[in-house]
């Protein structure tokens, strides 16, 4: 009786856990409070159609997110930014997923955005709600419990280059190119870009990125630990098919384990140091004693 009542509140104490886990990394950075007003900027972004993001979740446990809107180099039209949302939801409810590769049809990522989406919401209003909007779902993106690689193909420019930045790694190819255009445009990142690319490069490398404007290739990115590797192939299937070996050397196991890893990395990332050592001994409580755990202790005695 003892042994099913505890096992009962453990489960109980392991869906409260995770729960609060997952509602922390759903929750928005803007709300109404912060003057945005999400219903307003999505029928304004569902004016301006073209492309799609497409999703395929594998059985084992990878997902290939794809921006196809190729006659544009993969730019997001209005109907994408909201695809995008529509998909970060989906990859936040799937339980069995570990890793997530995101790449642009016809061998290019991406070229920001749909210049028409852009002139026609050139009010500052608009500007700021389109921001707040893209900000939200690229930290949602960053935040998922799976371990994430942008594979740059051709080229990463201006939003882009910031959606690369939302994943936690960076594969290129060879002639690919990640470049913050922004200045050109008389603008700075504003899909949370900036920020994230201080916490990969740096402060002052990413100073010289924004402020140069000047276009990254593999060997420079390799330099200053914008990407991990330089793969052998441009071409996009042979490319992928790389990118899923590279990526499959972090995501072996069981998916509760490599969330758990991805979990407590975005906590140390992101939190002060409290708060990601709480999130810490949540996430532990949440794999000790689970199927992994046993199975390991069984297969190998600690002292050998």
């Amino acid at each position: 009786f003892f042994t099913e009542m505890a096992a009962s509140l453990w489960k109980k104490l392991l869906q409260t856990t995770k729960e609060r886990m997952l509602q922390q990394r759903r929750t928005s950075l803007y709300v109404g409070a912060h003057g945005y007003e999400e219903e307003l900027i999505k029928k304004k972004l569902q004016q301006f159609p073209g492309g799609s993001i497409n999703l395929s979740k594998e059985d084992n446990g990878i997902g290939i997110l794809i921006l196809n809107n190729p006659k544009l180099m993969n730019a997001f039209t209005g109907t994408m930014m909201l695809e995008l949302q529509e998909r970060v939801t989906e990859l936040e409810n799937w339980k069995d997923g570990k890793g997530l590769i995101i790449y642009g049809a016809g061998n290019t990522f991406c070229s920001g955005s749909d210049l028409n989406a852009v002139k026609a919401m050139s009010n500052s209003q608009d500007g700021m709600n389109m921001c707040m909007f893209m900000q939200n779902t690229l930290t949602r993106l960053m935040r998922l419990p799976l371990i994430s690689v942008a594979l740059v193909q051709g080229k990463a420019i201006g939003g882009g280059a910031e959606l690369t930045t939302a994943c936690d790694f960076r594969l290129m190819t060879p002639g690919s190119e990640i470049r913050f255009v922004h200045k050109h445009m008389g603008l700075v990142p504003g899909w949370g870009g900036a920020a994230r690319l201080v916490r990969i490069v740096g402060s002052g490398a990413a100073l010289r990125l924004l402020s140069g404007a000047a276009g990254v290739d593999p060997q420079r990115a390799l330099c200053l630990g914008l990407s991990e590797e330089t793969l052998s192939s441009s071409d996009g299937t042979r490319a992928l098919e790389e990118a899923r070996v590279w990526l499959g050397q972090y995501t072996e196991g069981p998916a509760s384990v490599v969330r758990a890893v991805k979990k407590v990395v975005a906590a140390g990332r992101e939190l002060p140091l409290e708060a990601a050592l709480r999130t810490e001994k949540d996430v532990f409580g949440t794999v000790w004693g689970g199927p992994a755990n046993l199975q390991a202790l069984v297969r190998r005695p600690k002292h050998n």
